[in-house]
């Protein structure tokens, strides 16, 4: 075969490549599990579709904890209805926590829909992509425990700096509005070296930052019953070298020990940033809602991670309108909210989730009550979110380049990136010229926002081995975009949201 007739047939193998679009709603974990889905394609010949393509693979990994994630997934595989039948040999599957809960309600609602599959099978899907192919019918297939551990699979990392690690997926608490422990099983703990390994073949790579996840992260260690197993794993990523950053999250309050908090403090890798969702700051909701702490605890927690590491940033998870909530409770959040003086919070409209306890409870707030209440939360939040980015003015932080993180950074021509407490902070662009994602800039806070930092004052530039890894990504660019949050459009990428929590109702 000469080399001319070589590279023609290289491509027509090419063009002939089915491709594949993967559009993610939700929390971290479901970030991971589509970066996992997306490398489980390629592995079976998938080319990620380009910008603007129409792919002949749509992937839906859902969301099952808010109240509108049916309404979203419906609506947008109605859309997506007459564009599969005038294009021969598209196909559309729906995974999830909202196709475990669903199941096949989701092809008698959608008969378009060619794969259905759940939370505990993700691996499946190209197998199921075929068959449906092969037998000109829909694929259901819902696993009631989990198959494989989701790291153990392929994966097309979005990030060549930053990565999620799972540490444990499933949760063992019974709060009565969150639907996730009967989609996600009970807690699955992963081996403290297959953990570890996993963590150095990323730093091999050029990772810089890594995020362990678990949906109560902090329990982690409770399936082979060794309650310090999490401290232990924190300390153990401090030995790796070329790590330079390690987050987690999310935490459970209840499980939170002081030697966690000894673990982040003395660890120098492991970032002064908690995200610890509150829910609410009455006791008496807390109690209805199942979870296994006390306000007093909660901000006890608070202060021993302030003594240990004052400039730690926290962050947090409220819902509001929870069924019985009275003006009363609510004025005692509004209290822990301002006596947390959190950095950010993730705030919520308590919505029915059929199947969980709070579903059926008496006592549902009317919305425009519940909207009222929301207002005054944020408005709040926003207040003390400044006024604690104003400290930040005139301090000398090192900011982790990202790509992604502002969305106006094209018109402003600014950078942007997280410093260590993972605040967002915008760079002037020209004085970091040499920047790349995944490099360090050492800057002066020049002006504060509530949500964002301004850094005009650019001291200094690190290049990075993740600077170099991205580099040699734009080099060599694969087809398509990253791992979509929300769905706009056909093959168009959102960017991922600031910080959002694993399953941030959990």
């Amino acid at each position: 075969m000469t080399a001319t007739t070589q590279t023609a047939t290289t491509q027509g193998a090419e063009s002939a490549a089915r491709t594949y679009e993967v559009r993610t709603y939700g929390c971290q974990m479901n970030v991971h599990d589509s970066e996992r889905l997306s490398g489980l394609l390629e592995d079976a010949g998938y080319v990620r579709a380009a910008e603007g393509d129409t792919p002949d693979v749509v992937v839906f990994n859902t969301c099952a904890v808010r109240e509108n994630a049916d309404n979203r997934l419906y609506g947008n595989l109605g859309h997506l209805r007459p564009i599969k039948m005038a294009r021969k040999g598209m196909q559309i599957a729906v995974g999830g926590c909202l196709a475990q809960k669903d199941q096949g309600e989701i092809v008698r609602r959608a008969p378009w829909v060619d794969v259905v599959f759940g939370t505990h099978n993700i691996g499946s899907l190209p197998v199921l992509l075929e068959r449906a192919r092969i037998a000109e019918e829909a694929q259901v297939e819902i696993k009631e425990s989990l198959e494989t551990f989701p790291s153990t699979l392929p994966s097309r990392r979005e990030s060549a700096y930053a990565a999620w690690v799972a540490i444990s997926v499933g949760c063992n608490n019974t709060c009565t509005f969150c639907i996730v422990p009967s989609l996600r099983g009970k807690e699955k703990d992963r081996r403290p070296g297959d953990i570890l390994n996993e963590v150095r073949t990323l730093v091999d790579q050029g990772v810089l930052e890594i995020t362990l996840l678990g949906q109560n992260v902090n329990t982690y260690g409770v399936e082979f019953g060794d309650r310090l197993a999490f401290g232990k794993l924190l300390r153990a990523c401090g030995d790796i070298e070329g790590l330079e950053r390690v987050r987690f999250t999310s935490p459970h309050p209840a499980a939170f020990t002081d030697d966690v908090i000894a673990a982040m403090a003395e660890t120098p890798n492991v970032m002064h940033q908690l995200h610890m969702p509150l829910q609410s700051g009455s006791d008496r909701i807390l109690k209805a809602m199942r979870r296994s702490y006390r306000s007093e605890r909660y901000l006890g927690i608070i202060e021993r991670v302030r003594a240990a590491m004052p400039d730690a940033a926290i962050s947090t998870d409220i819902i509001v309108g929870f069924p019985g909530e009275t003006e009363e409770d609510f004025q005692q959040t509004l209290d822990v909210v301002r006596r947390s003086r959190f950095a950010n919070a993730f705030t919520f409209q308590y919505s029915i989730r059929p199947g969980t306890p709070a579903a059926t409870m008496e006592d549902q707030v009317p919305k425009e009550v519940v909207q009222e209440r929301y207002e005054r939360l944020v408005a709040l939040q926003e207040e003390i979110s400044w006024e604690e980015n104003k400290k930040q003015v005139g301090r000398t932080l090192e900011v982790l380049v990202a790509e992604g993180e502002g969305r106006k950074d094209d018109a402003t021509r600014r950078l942007s990136g997280r410093a260590a407490d993972n605040r967002l902070v915008h760079l002037a662009s020209e004085a970091a010229a040499d920047a790349r994602p995944g490099d360090m800039v050492t800057v002066e806070v020049t002006y504060a926002a509530p949500h964002h930092l301004v850094a005009d004052k650019v001291l200094s530039v690190r290049r990075t081995r993740a600077g170099d890894a991205w580099e040699a990504r734009q080099a060599a660019p694969q087809r398509g975009n990253a791992v979509s949050l929300g769905m706009p459009t056909i093959g168009r990428s959102a960017p991922l949201p600031a910080e959002p929590s694993a399953c941030s109702a959990v």
